[in-house]
């Protein structure tokens, strides 16, 4: 295949990415108790943009207001959490690696129950979650550096695996003290992960977090592929590999830490999204990481959009996300080739 046809094909695939995503925000809009249908949006627009008279304060209401910071955290959410997935996989050169990998998810949750039983304010609850998952890898890297002569990446992954099970010990004692008929039931479900309620405080949030967690991923696109061959190869090659491991996991904790303290606990985005975007687009991570942000904004935009319009009552998105991603991953696991890529 010459260069122009594969370039030309990567182009189209964007475009046919960019519009699907753009299609499900459209059905996403048109589903809930007042749909807003192509009229309502376009006459939205048009006066948004001075082109047009204003549409009835009921559909500005809900655009503005309800399902648009709805729909837009369920994309950046959705992003963040795949972006993430495909760093950690790729860094750790383990396909079955995830965003909880190190203990960010159970440290956010953490945060996020402790924020309720003292009562805070959202606002705070979400501060004290973003500073549990930055907590859970601080401490998970702090043991890895203190326990020397081991594989890094091995004290790492184990290490996580501690400090995440600590801080679940920790979310079971607060919700044996907690109140059982105030606290409990809000620590259940923030903990089944929600984006109901979500306002425009919540994107000023998110915004600069993926800003500033996608930039360095990207710079270091071609460092991140060659850490896949492993640490000895690429320090023959002249990649520090501690140093952009320690950036890489900043940035994907970042991402991870910030998606959690808006929508509680959701996996198997991180896990099953890079995945299907690597078969999609080949294991380079300058491919892979835009596909699995594109697919993990599109996944969970679609998942909200279920967990909001398939009964009166909402559905969890972590219940929906586990149903849907572990026939998949299942399926993906029975076809996948041995190794990595």
């Amino acid at each position: 295949m010459s260069l122009s046809t594969r370039s030309g094909r990567s182009v189209w695939l964007w475009v046919g990415c960019a519009a699907g995503l753009a299609l499900l925000a459209a059905g996403a809009f048109a589903v809930g108790a007042y749909p807003i249908g192509g009229a309502g949006l376009w006459a939205w627009a048009c006066w948004r943009l001075d082109l047009g008279p204003a549409p009835a304060p009921v559909v500005v209401a809900v655009i503005e207001n309800i399902r648009g910071p709805r729909i837009l955290a369920a994309t950046g959410v959705g992003a963040a959490l795949a972006t993430a997935g495909a760093a950690y996989q790729s860094l750790f050169r383990n396909p079955l690696v995830s965003p909880d990998i190190l203990g960010v998810s159970s440290g956010a949750a953490l945060g996020a129950v402790i924020g309720i039983f003292l009562a805070l304010p959202v606002a705070g609850v979400e501060a004290t979650s973003f500073a549990g998952g930055l907590l859970a890898v601080a401490t998970v890297y702090g043991v890895a550096y203190l326990v020397r002569g081991h594989e890094p990446l091995l004290v790492l992954v184990l290490a996580g695996i501690v400090i995440g099970t600590l801080f679940s010990a920790g979310i079971s004692i607060l919700k044996v003290l907690a109140d059982p008929y105030n606290q409990l039931p809000a620590i259940t479900f923030w903990l089944l992960g929600s984006l109901a309620g979500v306002q425009a405080k919540e994107l000023a949030l998110l915004a600069p977090a993926l800003v500033i967690g996608l930039l360095p991923l990207l710079l270091l696109r071609w460092r991140i592929d060659i850490m896949t061959l492993g640490e000895e190869e690429a320090r023959a090659l002249g990649v520090d590999a501690r140093r952009v491991r320690l950036m890489v996991i900043g940035a994907a904790t970042l991402l991870t830490a910030t998606a959690v303290s808006i929508a509680g606990i959701i996996g198997w985005v991180g896990l099953v999204v890079p995945h299907l975007a690597r078969l999609v687009v080949g294991p380079a991570f300058a491919r892979v990481a835009p596909a699995a942000a594109l697919g993990g904004g599109a996944f969970l935009l679609l998942v909200d959009t279920v967990a909001r319009g398939a009964s009166d009552v909402e559905i969890p998105l972590g219940v929906l996300t586990a149903l849907v991603g572990t026939p998949v991953f299942l399926w993906l696991l029975a076809t996948s080739r041995r190794g990595w890529g």
